[in-house]
């Protein structure tokens, strides 16, 4: 074996190890007083930064659940990425797609994580709203409203922006739960929570970019069978664009 291929063997057998120290037995020759110190430093960082991603399921969670679930995280999952700013990412993609639910899970565990996550990816993205053309004082009804990219519209079965160590309900609400996180100008993350009205009005926002506003509240109206969802729906545009969702119109 050509010493280049024993390092690479070496390595991997020591991160087989560190990721899962109970079935991969360490490299020959290491001091276990050094493997210990391996094993807990990059653990804990990883451990640490999840915590302060997640901080409402860390505490929901308790020290005992969350090492144990960061631990299934850090032994199974394989990231796609070098970037320490997207392991939350991993982690939630883990929770959604590979993770098996256990006894003890809560059962709004991938929804609380989603969310907690969506706050740390709008403030890490990249986007400049001030690069985003469009008219800020622009008529929303005889205009077609830009909705900022720096917007999410969220859909959840639980509260999840109500839970915490002394709220954790046993079952979702009977409607869902309509978010809209946004970033807005200032570079602050915020929060709205709407009803169905306001969320289909921001999907067709999206999805028919070359209507007016006032073409758009027609379709919301015309869906809903009430004249009352135009006005409302003024209004609620007028919203939008106070909070910064709305950026205005298109020039």
């Amino acid at each position: 074996m050509t010493d280049e291929r024993h390092l690479e063997e070496l390595q991997l057998r020591f991160a087989a190890h560190l990721r899962d120290p109970a079935t991969s037995p360490a490299p020959e020759g290491i001091e276990e007083r050094r493997l210990q110190v391996y094993r807990e430093l990059f653990f804990d960082n990883i451990s640490s930064s999840l915590a302060g991603t997640f901080p409402v399921l860390h505490g929901i969670l308790g020290p005992e659940r969350w090492a144990t679930l960061v631990r299934d995280f850090y032994r199974d999952h394989r990231c796609h990425t070098p970037l320490f700013l997207e392991i939350p990412r991993e982690f939630v993609d883990y929770l959604g797609d590979a993770r098996e639910a256990r006894h003890d899970d809560p059962p709004f565990l991938y929804e609380l994580a989603h969310y907690e996550w969506v706050e740390l990816a709008l403030a890490i993205d990249e986007q400049d709203l001030a690069m985003v053309s469009a008219d800020p004082a622009g008529d929303l009804l005889e205009g077609v409203p830009v909705l900022s990219p720096l917007a999410w519209p969220l859909a959840y079965r639980w509260p999840v922006h109500r839970l915490s160590p002394s709220y954790t309900p046993e079952a979702p609400a009977d409607v869902p739960t309509f978010l809209v996180v946004y970033r807005d100008s200032e570079g602050n993350v915020r929060f709205l929570e709407t009803d169905a009205a306001t969320a289909r009005l921001l999907e067709l926002l999206d999805a028919h970019v070359d209507e007016t506003g006032g073409q758009v509240l027609a379709r919301v109206a015309g869906e809903l069978g009430s004249g009352e969802a135009t006005a409302r729906g003024t209004a609620m545009l007028a919203e939008l664009r106070e909070r910064g969702i709305l950026l205005g119109t298109r020039r």
